[in-house]
């Protein structure tokens, strides 16, 4: 699929993926039986492109929360008769019934221990990022699927942009670009939930299971903003802006350069400026990733205005790739090629009419990434036919998501870390070795790599 076909797709996919035939029919087989752990709002976008393309029987929904069971059900309603069976224990849901996919889309403390049960119970697994929030998790899931054999992709989506690749070829694979010694990641967005002041605790509703919401993680007092989206707001359930938006970012430079793990990572930031926030995740950061040669910079800041003109919030969240020749810059929706020599600008934004960074229409009313989400969908699917490893696999979205974790901790102990995936060691440092796994909630039992 070249540009021009993606682009053009666009305009029409959103009318396909409501309308059109299933992609990945089986056919005369089976269809593959879904379950769903976490009804919220990325497992309900996940689940909906796999009802829509995958062939797939929704057998099982699990939460904690009532009301977003009821309102997935709904959802379900559109693409089956059958209701599935409903949960608000994965554990439970597990042992129900045969899985042969599970989507894994819970608040991010929950990732680690609902995949690996997954894959211990036999399904293939669609795991939201980040995979895990510290790094021994992210060992014990590529274990897990290495030792039973599953397929996990990471919805790490943009890997399946094409758009990307286009950019790619044209400026970092012809040359053009020139020797890169910089790429620039950066996110002017916020955060869900984070605010400045306080919020203040309340009681738990009814229809919440805060208990099992809760699980590995401490158990604070409830706010109502955690019920949605706010948990991000609290590093005790996630890796702060960096976990949530910056492995985005990270893991799309490493796909479209090559590259594995950083020889070294160094981290400053903190709560520079809203000290009177509720929230614990650093208002500022900026983390180095040293490769030979090249530096990949990370940059956030959750107070004070954009540097960045704003045209719409995509233009807030990318990665500049700096060479001796120009600047690449990769937004959710544009990619834009600055000569150094002062030539004149080129590129392509996804909703420009003609194709090209003009006659932009930000109200097309087409959501420009439902091409990207449904061709990552259908790489999953693939790979579980040929029982191969698909395009975001689990151990590139470990890598990607240890990044920022080490990047956190290197913020903490304030100094650059080099982290050994052999001996799963930072060495020469025993105390960030130890710290490489978070404390867990008992009765819930930290996964150990080398016993998943």
């Amino acid at each position: 699929m070249n540009r021009r076909t993606f682009v053009s797709s666009l305009a029409v996919a959103g009318a396909a993926v409501a309308a059109g035939p299933r992609l990945f029919s089986a056919g005369s087989k089976p269809r593959p039986r879904l379950g769903l752990i976490g009804c919220g709002w990325y497992g309900g976008v996940n689940l909906e492109v796999f009802a829509q393309w995958a062939g797939v029987e929704i057998v099982s929904l699990c939460d904690v929360n009532e009301h977003a069971l009821t309102a997935t059900l709904k959802t379900v309603a559109k693409y089956q008769q059958a209701a599935p069976k409903t949960f608000s224990d994965y554990r439970e849901m597990l042992r129900a019934g045969e899985h042969d996919i599970v989507i894994v889309g819970t608040p991010d403390h929950w990732h680690a221990l609902g995949a690996i049960a997954a894959m211990k119970a036999g399904a293939d697994v669609y795991l939201e990022k980040p995979i895990s929030v510290d790094v021994i998790e992210g060992e014990a899931l590529v274990a897990a699927a290495r030792k039973y054999g599953r397929v996990v992709q990471v919805n790490t989506q943009r890997r399946s942009n094409q758009f990307y690749l286009e950019a790619r070829d044209k400026y970092v694979s012809s040359g053009k670009l020139g020797k890169i010694g910089l790429v620039e990641m950066y996110s002017y967005l916020g955060s869900e939930g984070w605010s400045a002041g306080s919020v203040p605790d309340a009681p738990v509703p009814p229809h919440l299971n805060y208990d099992l919401w809760s699980g590995p993680a401490p158990l604070l007092p409830f706010k109502n903003i955690k019920e949605e989206r706010g948990w991000r707001a609290f590093m005790e359930y996630g890796s702060g802006p960096i976990g949530n938006l910056g492995v985005h970012m990270i893991d799309k430079v490493r796909w479209l350069l090559g590259l594995g793990w950083p020889e070294s990572i160094s981290s400053n930031g903190g709560i520079y400026v809203e000290k009177s926030s509720f929230s614990n995740i650093s208002d500022t950061q900026r983390s180095v990733f040293h490769y030979p040669d090249l530096d990949l910079s990370w940059e956030h800041r959750l107070w004070g205005a954009s540097p960045i003109p704003t045209r719409h919030w995509s233009d807030q969240w990318g990665a500049r790739l700096i060479g001796r020749n120009g600047t690449l810059n990769l937004t959710m929706l544009e990619y834009i090629f600055t000569p150094a020599d002062g030539g004149p600008r080129e590129g392509v934004h996804m909703l420009s009419k003609t194709g090209n960074l003009e006659n932009i229409d930000f109200n097309r009313g087409i959501n420009p990434y439902a091409e990207v989400e449904k061709r990552h969908v259908l790489d999953f699917m693939t790979a579980r036919e040929n029982r191969g490893r698909p395009i975001a696999d689990i151990e590139e979205g470990h890598i990607s998501t240890a990044c920022c974790e080490l990047a956190n901790l290197a913020q903490k102990l304030g100094r650059t870390l080099a982290y050994d995936p052999k001996t799963r060691t930072i060495p020469g440092d025993p105390e960030a070795t130890r710290q490489l796994a978070r404390p867990y909630r008992a009765p819930w039992v930290h996964p150990d790599p080398t016993t998943v």
